[in-house]
């Protein structure tokens, strides 16, 4: 006996089976075959938890959870970076200028990229040869309303399915082998001023999508939908109504316009179970006089229950921010060990702690670890006074 493939054979000097029995045998084998190769391209819950374990994959827009998006490959150094040179190049002929630009990082599993861009194109390419895998494309109405150029900032991808954000503020759902839809669902009216830009997140059984529109008189907001189905599970309001907590951060009648979109993908910690998101700025952005308070939670971290969309905590980086400064950089997760001046380094602890490189402060939190609503209070209390004289005791 030898074995070929996933079929045992035996050798034909010995036994010659029929004709017959020899194409069932080779079709019964391709069945399998093509079975166990479907199985494996799979990518579930587990895979996602690993992150950059395996790191041929990249599975997330920031590659794992924790969002450092640094990968652990050594083939190239500093030493050798400079021996790289050009395989190829895939060229997708849209456009030329300021508007035909590229933001989104590719899903690589087992040497695929799945990339998205403008436009709402995607494409599917062999990453050895560059060659064109499957194309979708998107048919846009001609009247959405973009602020910052027509792009995607790419897929998220959980069995055999990829997902993606529209411009016209949709969220969908791709066959990862042929790109066609699955299914389509919309957010919100894209004629009210909304469009959709975030790579969303595969969080257990939910995809969490976040929205864009925030400099225009929108209401910004975080969803969760069904992988299967699309359908919407919940939805966090970035701008509190009045009798909701951080309501009173806004005059009367504002909330239906102050903005707070969210726009770049957010981490997500498996242990604690919270889900860290940016904000971006309020509407207007660099006008305060219509919007007097701190304006919640717009320029701020939130930190939600994933499984029910509900604030367990916030960081408001900029209170009543005029400058447009947003929130919306990556949250990078770390635990890191963590000492005080009074410490050395030999006596610090370890902490869970939240990174965030804004526009023009740094920030490091750790409250008492990241499951402290301390961290929200504070924020809730600082005035722009208190974050003055802070600010130049940092410096």
């Amino acid at each position: 006996m030898r074995r070929t493939g996933a079929i045992l054979t035996r050798r034909t000097d010995l036994v010659r089976p029929s004709s017959n029995l020899t194409r069932s045998f080779a079709a019964l084998g391709l069945a399998i075959c093509a079975v166990a190769y479907a199985h494996a391209q799979q990518i579930g819950a587990a895979d996602l938890l690993r992150g950059l374990a395996d790191p041929s994959r990249w599975l997330t827009h920031s590659g794992d959870y924790a969002s450092k998006r640094h990968s652990p490959l050594t083939q190239i150094t500093p030493e050798n970076v400079e021996r790289l040179t050009p395989l190829w190049t895939f060229e997708t002929g849209l456009g030329f200028g300021r508007n035909a630009k590229f933001e989104a990082t590719p899903i690589a599993i087992d040497g695929t990229l799945y990339v998205t861009g403008l436009l709402n194109h995607a494409w599917a390419i062999d990453g050895r040869t560059g060659a064109r895998i499957w194309h979708y494309e998107r048919k846009l109405p001609p009247d959405t309303r973009i602020c910052c150029g027509m792009v995607n900032r790419g897929f998220a991808v959980f069995g055999d399915r990829l997902f993606m954000t529209t411009l016209d503020a949709h969220v969908m759902a791709i066959d990862r082998k042929t790109g066609t839809p699955v299914w389509d669902v919309p957010m919100i009216d894209y004629e009210l001023g909304y469009s959709a830009t975030a790579a969303p997140l595969v969080v257990k059984d939910k995809l969490i999508v976040g929205m864009a529109g925030g400099d225009l008189a929108t209401r910004g907001f975080l969803d969760a939908y069904s992988l299967e189905t699309g359908k919407r599970i919940w939805r966090f309001n970035t701008i509190p109504a009045p009798g909701e907590p951080g309501g009173d951060t806004w005059p009367a009648g504002h909330y239906e316009r102050g903005g707070g979109a969210t726009w770049i993908t957010g981490s997500y910690d498996p242990e604690l179970n919270l889900l860290y998101w940016g904000v971006g700025n309020p509407n207007p952005d660099f006008y305060g006089g219509n919007r007097l308070g701190d304006n919640l939670y717009t320029a701020s971290v939130v930190a939600l229950d994933p499984d029910t969309g509900r604030v367990r905590w916030h960081f408001q980086y900029t209170p009543h921010d005029e400058h447009d400064w947003d929130s919306n950089q990556i949250q990078v997760l770390a635990d890191l060990d963590w000492w005080t001046p009074a410490q050395d380094a030999h006596h610090g602890e370890s902490k869970r702690i939240l990174v965030r490189a804004g526009s023009h402060e740094r920030r490091v939190h750790s409250g008492q670890t990241l499951r402290d609503d301390d961290v929200g209070e504070r924020s809730r209390r600082q005035r722009p006074a208190d974050r003055a004289a802070e600010s130049a005791a940092d410096a």
